[in-house]
């Protein structure tokens, strides 16, 4: 993370800027401000984050002679507190509570500013517990320990007062100075070995599921999925203060990832407010129980997906939540579990193919913490279904955008990886993808839910695996000219890229880029083998679903799209450039027309997938016409081609061939907006079809006051549109002979359905009439 950028932006003076005068270090008392909840991650960042915003250096206290544990927790305890959306104590997870990354940077630059002490972003990151940075802290550097006089008979004690504790104590935990996270690890699977022994649950359809992950990009489309194709009502969980709360927030996300909301879907699903990283779900005991008489079947699809964050920061969500799950399944009648992990749990393997059945990575050898929270969370699982219980795991890998609506997730590394080539056209030289899109993965894994022949086994939710040269022929096709890089090459340029953009679309993939921890999950996702599903393969051909689709330029410029920001910027060499030339008359509305009027254009596009995503070119040029003014006006706007899939307009039996939308504007700055359709109709004179134009020009924000029609003229048809045709100079000669040959194919392929389409149609007609006629001669 870059560290100075991020503490010019809040202002907070980088670490040996601040006076440290002793006055200035805090000892260990809440400071004036500091109130807890009162102030969001968001309020922060626009706030003065100066030190006189958070109180006077009189609040301070000072610890002269050095901290204990105890203190020390205290104290980053109240810095920690301005920073979270809900107080939390020594214990808490400063991310749990609502902290941002920018939020941790922040935190940093207080602690260094304020209390002297100066923990690294990948400390914060790693267990952001106060009581653990303080414990880190006071481990890594004695000469900040108060000095203590401790009598030669006293039994050892570690630094912090707690006397060493036993394995069975509760204090035991707390008396380490550096917790081991893999000694964490294995004490949490440990949690699985306390849950009951159960009678194996009825294999039926489920009627009421439990969901949790709804406000997550895979947890929203598996609830449509579930109410779409099943007669099951879902029970979501969701954080939240109440229930009415709980249901807002889920409305919320489903409609920020364009999936569909209203009534019916209410209808359906019950919104239930509470929190997986809490014992029994946060829930009292009667709600507890009671969900436990209700539902059937439990999905989680919960997680907390943060490449920076370590395990002990992690392991609330992602392990003791799946823990709690199989609790609840154990709890009255038992139910099935059907839990969403992740290929991340290989990350680090050596096998040739990663299969459903083989063995995953040696947890010690996982690179980052989130691996090893999905790889705990599938091993207390697994224990779990040795007392009985009936576990399916789910393991996708890349969870690709929507095909249709472009909604993604943009803390998916996948989706930055795809962004990032689409605007900067670069991509780290990896082995193989394994991801598939959104709405398949989540089809799938509804109807897993649903099939009770289907539970108790591991599926990988990956479609067939795309290595890079698919990558590079696909978009050497459409014409990107990609380069690959090192991924470590390609982690800085791309870093530089999104900072002097800048784009702040891409901040968060810049975060992850930045930090040595992250790094070590892009170096295992570039060394991947290919993935296999056979399993998966088998139900999805047993069940007719689709096959997935690997995402094209289409589906990756649809993503792109819902990325403000992210299209093509000002001064960029757009992608392919042909001139179109129109000339013809107009006149007032009502009269003949009589005027002269001619186009000089030029249109373009900045990348084959806003061809295959939205179908529209860009233009720009001049327009002479004396009726609007003695000068030309300028000329900017758009094009889409086939507009409507070329279905008629309402009253008309013409088919749009094209639909222009333009603005013009004269040197005074006075504009115009002028409106023209290219019509195809069952006539001949086929191409002149589609040079002619019918435009309206009006003044921008009235009706129209002129109309008229203009036309290409046949001898500039050929030298504009077609050997006219300009391909981005930075292109190799083979890519730009092949984007040539691929837009003349597609386009020429649009308009050959829109002069057939009208023909089609009147034969239609005709057909009909004669069946009628003959139906009334029998009669």
């Amino acid at each position: 993370m870059d560290i100075a950028a991020l503490l010019a932006r809040t202002g907070t003076p980088a670490r040996g800027e601040a006076d440290r005068s002793p006055e200035s270090a805090a000892s260990g008392a809440p400071s004036a401000g500091a109130d807890g909840g009162s102030t969001t991650a968001l309020e922060t960042l626009s706030a003065d984050a100066s030190p006189a915003s958070r109180g006077s250096t009189a609040d301070r206290l000072s610890a002269p002679r050095g901290w204990t544990a105890d203190t020390l927790a205290t104290a980053i305890t109240d810095l920690a507190n301005r920073y979270t959306a809900t107080p939390i104590d020594a214990d808490t997870d400063f991310f749990d509570a609502g902290g941002t990354s920018l939020a941790a940077v922040e935190l940093v630059a207080a602690l260094s500013r304020e209390l002297d002490i100066h923990p690294d972003l990948d400390t914060i990151f790693f267990d952001a517990r106060p009581r653990r940075l303080a414990h880190r802290w006071l481990a890594d550097h004695p000469e900040s320990v108060q000095p203590q006089v401790i009598s030669e008979l006293a039994a050892d004690i570690p630094y912090g007062g707690h006397p060493f504790a036993g394995p069975q104590s509760d204090a035991a935990d707390d008396a380490f100075t550096d917790t081991d996270d893999l000694a964490l690890l294995f004490a949490d699977l440990a949690g699985a070995d306390r849950l009951p022994v159960v009678a194996a649950p009825e294999r039926v359809a489920p009627r009421r599921i439990l969901l949790t992950g709804t406000t997550g990009f895979l947890g929203s489309h598996m609830l449509l999925d579930l109410l779409r194709h099943s007669q099951a009502h879902v029970v979501c969980l969701v954080r939240a203060d109440d229930d009415q709360a709980a249901a807002q927030r889920l409305q919320d996300a489903v409609r920020r990832f364009a999936l569909p909301w209203s009534r019916e879907v209410l209808r359906r699903v019950t919104p239930l407010a509470g929190d997986l990283r809490l014992p029994r779900l946060g829930l009292s005991d009667e709600r507890w129980n009671e969900l436990a008489t209700e539902v059937d079947s439990i999905v989680n699809a919960g997680a907390a997906v943060d490449f920076l964050r370590g395990y002990p920061s992690l392991r609330r969500t992602n392990v003791l939540g799946p823990l709690t799950l199989a609790e609840l399944a154990c709890t009255g009648r038992s139910k099935p579990i059907h839990h969403i992990s992740s290929m991340a749990v290989f990350n680090g393997s050596e096998a040739e193919v990663l299969s459903e059945d083989a063995p995953t990575a040696n947890v010690a050898e996982l690179p980052i913490g989130y691996d090893r929270s999905k790889w705990a969370a599938e091993a207390v699982l697994q224990r779990a279904s040795q007392h009985g219980l009936v576990v399916t795991i789910l393991r996708p890998g890349g969870i690709g955008s929507h095909p249709e609506t472009g909604a993604h997730n943009p803390r998916d590394l996948n989706a930055g990886i795809t962004a990032a080539l689409m605007r900067f056209r670069t991509v780290p030289g990896f082995r193989y993808l394994n991801s598939a899109p959104v709405d398949w993965v989540s089809r799938t894994a509804a109807e897993i839910v649903g099939t009770p022949s289907a539970w108790g086994h591991t599926y990988h939710l990956t479609g067939a695996p795309t290595s890079l040269e698919q990558i590079v022929a696909e978009t050497s096709l459409g014409g990107l000219g990609i380069r690959v890089q090192h991924w470590e090459q390609w982690c800085e340029d791309v870093v530089r890229a999104i900072r002097e953009g800048p784009v702040p679309e891409l901040e968060s993939l810049a975060q992850v880029l930045q930090s040595p921890v992250a790094r070590r999950q892009l170096a295992a996702m570039v060394t991947a083998p290919p993935a296999t599903a056979a399993r998966t393969d088998a139900f999805v051909a047993a069940r007719g679903l689709p096959e997935p689709v690997n995402p094209g330029p289409a589906q990756r410029g649809k993503m792109l799209a819902t990325m403000t920001g992210m299209g093509p910027q000002p001064g960029d060499e757009p992608y392919l450039r042909f001139h179109e030339t129109l000339s013809g008359t107009v006149g007032p509305i009502g009269e003949a027309a009589h005027i002269p009027c001619d186009l000089r254009l030029a249109l373009s596009v900045a990348s084959s997938a806003q061809v295959f995503s939205a179908r529209t070119l860009d233009i720009h040029g001049e327009l002479t016409c004396a009726a609007l003014h003695s000068e030309p006006l300028t000329v900017e706007g758009t094009a889409i081609v086939r507009p409507h899939d070329g279905i008629p307009l309402p009253h008309e039996t013409r088919h749009p061939i094209m639909h222009y939308q333009l603005t013009l504007r004269d040197s005074a700055g006075g504009t115009w907006w002028l409106e023209g359709y290219k019509f195809a109709a069952a006539r001949r004179r086929l191409v002149r079809q589609l040079g002619t134009q019918l435009i309206e020009i009006g003044r921008t924000g009235e009706p129209a006051t002129f109309t008229g029609e203009v036309a290409v003229p046949m001898h500039t048809y050929l030298p504009d549109q077609i050997d006219g045709i300009e391909i981005d100079p930075r292109l190799p000669e083979r890519q730009q002979r092949l984007a040539k040959m691929l837009w003349l194919s597609w386009f020429g392929s649009q308009l050959g359905k829109s002069l057939m389409e009208p023909v089609l149609r009147v034969g239609t007609d005709l057909l009909d009439l004669r069946r009628a006629m003959r139906k009334e001669q029998r009669r």
